[in-house]
């Protein structure tokens, strides 16, 4: 597949696999039922990951887009903003914005959304 190339990084999901070119743009594979990679009019995107059934990246300007299973608010980020970095787990998402705070969405199940008061130290 030739839009498989000049890829800046990939992600794997459970039943998805998403690419980030050079340019940008979010591309996508696997299991349409699952609706997580819905991602192919996302555009200047710096940082994508894929989690079990959903996607999640993070455009230049900060704001974080969600595509995918939803069942857990795992994709509950339409708010987040100043974000560098992403992490998809199965049915949470987090979320590293610029100032080293953490945000979460998604099952709190087993505290894995339990991130209040985290600060990353650059």
């Amino acid at each position: 597949m030739a839009e498989w190339r000049d890829l800046r990084s990939v992600a794997a999901g459970h039943l998805h696999t998403v690419g980030l070119t050079r340019d940008g743009r979010v591309i996508a594979t696997g299991d349409r039922m699952v609706g997580g990679h819905d991602v192919s009019a996302w555009r200047d995107v710096a940082a994508v990951s894929a989690g079990s059934q959903h996607t999640v990246a993070v455009p230049d300007d900060g704001r974080v887009l969600a595509a995918g299973d939803n069942s857990s608010g795992q994709c509950d980020v339409a708010a987040w903003r100043g974000v560098v970095a992403v992490a998809a787990g199965s049915t949470h998402t987090l979320g590293l914005r610029s100032d080293g705070t953490v945000l979460a969405s998604g099952s709190a199940s087993g505290g894995r959304c339990n991130v209040t008061g985290w600060r990353l130290s650059w």
